[in-house]
C-alpha cells in the first residue's frame, strides 16, 4: 500500500518546508500547522488543509475557513482523504476543536 499523501504532495505545490516555492510564496500554513499532526494520517495539517486559513488553492488565497469550505468540499484531494480514511475520517468540527 502506498503512503498517504499530504496536500502538498497530491497538488505538487512546492510549499512544504524546503519545497521549491517556499522562497517565493512562503511555506503553506497547512504544511506547518503542527496542532493537526497525524489527523487523517497526515503530516501537520497535510490531510486536514480544508480547516486551515491562509492556504492557496487554485491560485487563490483562501483567507477564511468559512469562505473556502465550499470549494474544499468539491476538491479532489478532500475527496481522496475522505475515501481513504472512511470510518477513521476526522471531521471538520473535530479538527477545528484542535485548533
Amino acid at each position: 500500500m502506498d503512503a498517504k499523501q499530504n496536500c502538498w504532495e497530491f497538488k505538487n505545490c512546492g510549499r512544504e518546508p524546503g519545497g521549491r516555492n517556499v522562497g517565493i510564496l512562503r511555506a503553506c500554513p497547512a504544511a506547518i500547522e503542527s496542532r493537526l499532526d497525524g489527523a487523517n494520517g497526515g503530516k501537520n495539517a497535510g490531510r486536514s488543509c480544508w480547516v486551515v486559513s491562509g492556504t492557496v488553492c487554485g491560485g487563490q488565497l483562501q483567507d477564511s475557513i468559512s469562505e473556502k469550505i465550499k470549494d474544499c468540499l468539491d476538491c479532489d484531494f478532500f475527496s481522496s482523504v475522505l475515501t481513504e480514511e472512511r470510518e477513521s475520517f476526522v471531521h471538520s468540527q473535530e479538527l477545528l476543536d484542535l485548533l
